[in-house]
C-alpha cells in the first residue's frame, strides 16, 4: 500500500506514529513513536517531534524547530524558523523531570516568528500573532499582537494577519480582507455581517 505522506529518505521516523494524508517531511527530522501530524502539514528542514506531540491540519514548520511531548499545535498554526519550546520550568541535567513537564497550547491559525521561545506552561490564543524573537512567559489572547522580552500584548491582528486599528475602542474592520471586529476588556470577536 502507497504511504499518502511523503518523507524525505534522510529523516527518521518512529513506529507506530500518526502521519496524516498529504503532509511532507523533508530532510533530517525525526518524529518519535506516539507522535500526531495532521493533514497537509509542511515539516521543514532538521524538525524533532516527540512522541505525544501533536500537530493539527495544515500546520507549517519551518527549520530547526523541535516540539516536545505536552506541545499541542491546532490546525493551520504556523511556526517560524528556529521556534522554541521547552517542557520544564527549572531543569537540572542530574535531576529526572519527566513526570513534571509542562503542557503548551497553541491553537487555531496562531503564527509565532523565527526564534522565538515559548516558555512551557502558556497558551497561544486562535489568531494570535508572536513576533520573531519573542519570549513568551504568559498567555497570549485570541487574535493578540505579541512581541519583546518577554512578550507584551501590542495590538491586535485579522484572521488574515494584517494589525488591526480599534480607533474609536470598540469596533475595527481589517482593512485588506473586511473582517469586522469588536473588543471589549481585551477580547476579541468577529462581527457576522456589516459593521455600521
Amino acid at each position: 500500500m502507497k504511504k499518502k505522506h511523503f518523507v524525505h529518505d534522510s529523516s527518521y521516523i518512529d513506529p507506530p506514529c500518526d502521519i496524516g494524508e498529504g503532509t511532507k517531511i523533508w530532510h533530517f527530522c525525526h518524529i518519535m513513536s506516539g507522535a500526531k501530524i495532521g493533514k497537509n502539514c509542511n515539516i521543514g528542514q532538521n524538525v524533532f517531534v516527540a512522541g505525544r506531540a501533536v500537530i493539527g491540519n495544515n500546520v507549517k514548520v519551518q527549520n530547526n524547530v523541535s516540539i516536545y511531548k505536552g506541545v499541542v499545535c491546532e490546525d493551520d498554526v504556523f511556526l517560524g524558523p528556529s521556534v522554541v519550546f521547552t517542557n520544564i520550568i527549572n531543569p537540572r541535567s542530574n535531576i529526572d523531570r519527566k513526570n513534571e513537564f509542562e503542557n503548551t497550547l497553541v491553537k487555531k491559525g496562531a503564527s509565532i516568528g523565527a526564534n522565538a521561545t515559548i516558555i512551557c506552561g502558556n497558551k497561544i490564543g486562535k489568531y494570535a500573532f508572536v513576533g520573531a524573537g519573542s519570549v513568551v512567559t504568559r498567555d497570549i489572547p485570541d487574535y493578540g499582537l505579541s512581541y519583546g522580552n518577554p512578550a507584551r500584548i501590542m495590538g491586535w491582528v485579522c484572521v488574515c494577519g494584517e494589525k488591526l486599528n480599534f480607533k474609536n475602542g470598540k469596533k475595527s474592520k481589517c482593512f485588506v480582507c473586511g473582517q469586522n471586529y469588536s473588543k471589549e476588556k481585551n477580547k476579541i470577536k468577529i462581527l457576522r455581517g456589516k459593521q455600521k
